[in-house]
């Protein structure tokens, strides 16, 4: 399709025959809602409710079948709302027989519901019909094809941002036990998860325990699990305060069992985002295009990770725009008549691909000569605000990435891109 919207929705519309049966289906977890229009928006049947399982699924075919027998139409198209992860096992059971799936954006089902009864009432057989009568009027995407490659990424990077924040929850839980039992530490240590705060937390974590011990007797317990420890000063500082620690001494026994707890939660997390990364690594080597994207300086593996991941083969992409409309990138303008309000990014693409191009842009700014020279002139010469100098460069790497996807050829810093591409 052509990247304008205006022609890519006419596309969508033309798309509609008169041939075509038109259902809407309203995702749930345990059981759905179909009902289906012809291709004037005129209601066929009635609702269908059928359960989220093969014996359901057949059972839906059965029913868009008699449909079309009875009302002589060849053709089907089928929306639904891309609802948390319920709908993918639904999309992927149509697909496989043939049936064209699309899906709808649910701000914008939200925002069409008044349009049916001028109410703002919602049911699941309204949902299904307000999705069916937005097909028919051409506001639905098609599912984008990904390879495996593309979505082993995805899966990855979605599975390493849950152990990241699990790994940040147990980070500020360590913090807070310290403070509570022994805040002296943070006096001894200035990073407290770093190598020799973690050892002292696992060898002798409350200040009870330390005061029984010698400076040797530190020293010892420290080089059964570090090779380079903090050495006597640093023993003998803590030992110092130690004895004189204002830390909670309550209820020690509990504390001890939960500062346990917390460190296995810690390894595990630490060891499963090694595992992960190394799998992501893996990955990136099967894809061609991820290597000249690690060659520009500032795109670390985790940034070509999660933008591959998140958007695909960016060579599908008709122009570096579309990328930034995936994204939510793409500027919005509130106007009316002589007044003229903010531009501001649309945010109604996919968040974790928004996140990392601007992380990945901000780390080209620091790092590319190119990046760098643009946002020196963007702020210093044309009086530009740094975040949106930082906005429009985005728009420059997301033509950036597509270019380089489609040509083939590797990033040259001092090349300018061209104004326009061809589809």
């Amino acid at each position: 399709m052509k990247f304008k919207a205006q022609t890519k929705q006419n596309q969508l519309l033309e798309h509609i025959s008169t041939q075509h049966l038109v259902v809407g289906i309203d995702i749930a977890q345990q059981s759905h809602v179909a009902r289906a229009v012809n291709f004037r928006g005129i209601l066929l049947g009635t609702p269908f409710h059928f359960s989220n399982d093969d014996a359901g699924f057949t059972q839906l075919l059965q029913w868009m079948k008699d449909l079309q027998e009875t009302h002589q139409l060849n053709d089907t198209i089928i929306g639904m709302e891309p609802t948390g992860h319920y709908w993918l096992s639904l999309a992927a059971w149509l697909k496989d027989r043939n049936l064209e799936v699309v899906l709808v954006n649910p701000h914008l089902v939200k925002k069409n519901k008044e349009n049916l009864d001028n109410t703002p009432s919602k049911s699941d057989i309204k949902d299904a019909f307000v999705i069916a009568d937005m097909v028919k009027n051409g506001y639905y995407t098609f599912i984008k094809e990904t390879s495996e490659m593309f979505m082993e990424l995805r899966v990855f990077m979605a599975n390493r941002e849950t152990i990241v924040h699990r790994l940040v929850s147990v980070k500020n839980q360590i913090h807070r036990w310290i403070d509570i039992v022994f805040p002296e530490l943070r006096q001894v240590y200035k990073h407290l998860i770093g190598s020799g705060s973690l050892a002292t937390l696992r060898l002798f974590p409350t200040p009870a325990d330390l005061q029984k011990l010698t400076v040797r007797q530190v020293i010892d317990g420290w080089k059964t699990v570090m090779k380079r420890h903090s050495g006597e000063r640093r023993a003998s500082e803590l030992l110092a305060l130690a004895r004189c620690s204002v830390g909670a001494k309550h209820a020690e026994k509990a504390y001890k069992l939960h500062l346990q707890q917390l460190l296995a939660e810690y390894d595990l997390a630490m060891e499963q985002l090694q595992v992960i990364e190394n799998e992501v690594a893996a990955a990136l080597a099967r894809i061609p295009l991820a290597r000249p994207l690690l060659a520009m300086k500032g795109m670390s593996t985790l940034s070509v990770a999660g933008i591959l991941g998140e958007a695909g083969d960016l060579s599908g992409y008709a122009h570096g725009n579309a990328l930034l409309r995936h994204a939510g990138l793409n500027l919005a303008e509130a106007s009316s008549g002589k007044w003229k309000g903010q531009m501001s990014i649309s945010k109604r693409g996919r968040p974790r691909l928004r996140h990392v191009l601007f992380m990945a842009t901000m780390a080209l700014i620091l790092n590319d000569e190119a990046f760098k020279r643009q946002h020196e002139l963007n702020v210093k010469t044309k009086s530009m605000k740094p975040m949106r100098s930082v906005m429009k460069l985005c728009g420059k790497l997301a033509r950036l990435l597509v270019t380089m996807a489609q040509s083939g050829e590797g990033y040259e810093p001092n090349r300018t891109l061209p104004m326009k591409q061809t589809a």
